[in-house]
């Protein structure tokens, strides 16, 4: 019998990516008590375990990038503003950041990109890996887009946005040519790094995906879609990489090893 699983970590169709997902790091509570605490909103643990994967948190504490070499995807969730001092602008006053979140997250952003690991950047995510190749962001869209009170129309209140995928991306590859999907942001790209291509657009030209240019696979979007638990096609889409990233690498791995095994005496 020929099987198609692999032979260091089976890393086969029915292998569980180990996906590293980042963190927010502030107060939080459980049971009496109330201190700092690395936090995850749930719908990004559970669009991954929904999605086939095994999720593995970072906090942006003790960053160390090389422990990107020990998973098989990235993702860069949503949070607080990037801090202006990462791309050059003055702070505007609706601005409110956590730096050393910021250069947590874009370390690892970088190093994903370096090491070719898939990454799925998002919202926030999205800002990171647009700044972290030299981008920038708006600040603050109300000042620039009189419809910007969709995207973040109340306190804890999720908008919704319809937008329209360039044909051939990958996000038009898993979400067809048109879609939707719940937001909140006051910010949003501005200027579009080197590298990234813009994939996705609302109809006030609000940029809402860009994707990298190389082979490896990234897609950063603006939206939420681990709050949109009835179209789960983007983390499937993405565990589905994974998976194909940790069977390739395991390949490569196990043709070094025979290499090394061959050249000894």
């Amino acid at each position: 019998m020929v099987s198609n699983v692999s032979e260091t970590t089976g890393a086969a169709p029915g292998y569980r990516p180990r996906i590293a997902l980042t963190t927010y790091y502030q107060e939080g509570s459980w049971g009496v008590w109330n201190s700092i605490a690395a936090i995850v909103p749930g719908a990004y643990v559970e669009g991954v375990v929904a999605a086939g994967g095994t999720p593995v948190l970072l906090p942006p504490v003790g960053t160390d990038p090389s422990v990107l070499e020990l998973v098989d995807g990235l993702i860069v969730i949503g949070g607080v503003d990037v801090d202006p001092q990462f791309y050059g602008a003055d702070r505007h006053e609706r601005t409110f950041s956590q730096p050393f979140r910021d250069e947590h997250d874009i370390a690892l952003t970088r190093a994903a990109l370096e090491q070719g690991l898939p990454l799925f950047a998002i919202c926030r995510g999205a800002q990171i890996l647009n700044v972290a190749l030299g981008g920038t962001l708006i600040q603050h869209l109300p000042d620039v887009n009189e419809n910007a009170a969709q995207y973040q129309p109340g306190p804890g209140q999720y908008g919704r946005v319809e937008f329209t995928t360039e044909p051939g991306s990958r996000c038009a590859q898993l979400l067809g040519e048109t879609a939707e999907s719940p937001c909140y942001h006051h910010q949003a790209l501005e200027t579009v790094a080197d590298g990234l291509v813009v994939t996705a657009r609302a109809a006030d030209g609000t940029i809402e995906a860009v994707e990298t240019t190389t082979e490896s696979w990234t897609l950063g979007v603006q939206f939420h879609p681990e709050e949109n638990r009835k179209d789960p096609r983007l983390f499937e889409g993405f565990i589905d990489v994974a998976r194909r990233f940790a069977h390739e690498r395991d390949a490569g791995h196990r043709t070094d090893h025979d290499l090394k095994d061959a050249l000894l005496p």
